[in-house]
């Protein structure tokens, strides 16, 4: 499932997020990039070692795992903290898949779920779009700042080459309580159908069947 999530920041928060990356220092993308993605990664990203990084961690990730669409369709078991990327002209990162296990050593989880959370607007740069490839073929996300993609962290997908000005991004993963993507997206859409029937019709008797059925299909599914 890929699924485009709207107004993760507003605009002042999205306003202090672009401020103090404006003032963090930027190292070479490729020393948080496995053996694979290395070869293919073309970008740079906030040293994560800078004292502001935790207050930007605070703005993007406290809005993010708020977000009601992100928490139906991720489901999330662990949340990374996020690198914040940046391309300039020349920059890209080409075709990859994300890697299966990340995190130091006492914090291993599995890479179920990517995001990427647009920091940019549309207008600021040229390029730099994502392409996921689905089983539909590939899909092209440019979406304006403080929006979100969602997408299964096994695709394929590459950023196309910056022309103009900068791309800042924020990336995370998750692991999810349901590893399997067909089934997350088989429950993100069953729950939206639950969530519309509780408001519209709660004491209805499809909505106690649909209701039963999505609690007990993750329950079946979740693994702790």
């Amino acid at each position: 499932m890929l699924l485009e999530i709207p107004h993760v920041l507003g605009p002042g928060d999205l306003r202090r997020v672009r401020e103090t990356l404006a003032q963090v220092p930027f190292i070479d993308g490729r020393a948080s990039a496995g053996a694979a993605a290395r070869q293919v990664k073309h970008n740079e990203e906030a040293a994560p070692d800078d004292a502001r990084i935790r207050r930007l961690n605070e703005i993007v990730m406290g809005n993010l795992v708020r977000h009601p669409w992100f928490q139906h369709a991720a489901l999330p078991h662990r949340v990374a903290s996020p690198f914040y990327a940046r391309y300039a002209p020349g920059m890209t990162y080409g075709d990859h898949v994300d890697d299966p296990i990340m995190g130091p050593a006492q914090g291993r989880y599995r890479t179920d779920v990517s995001i990427t959370v647009f920091l940019s607007a549309p207008d600021d740069y040229e390029g730099g779009e994502l392409v996921i490839h689905t089983q539909f073929g590939p899909r092209t996300v440019k979406l304006p700042g403080g929006h979100a993609v969602l997408y299964p962290a096994s695709s394929r997908h590459h950023v196309a080459p910056v022309t103009r000005g900068e791309r800042l991004v924020a990336v995370t993963w998750v692991q999810s309580l349901v590893r399997d993507p067909a089934k997350r997206e088989l429950l993100w859409e069953l729950g939206r159908a639950r969530d519309r029937l509780l408001a519209k019709a709660p004491e209805a008797e499809e909505t106690r069947q649909v209701d039963k059925s999505y609690v007990n299909l993750l329950r079946m599914w979740v693994e702790l």
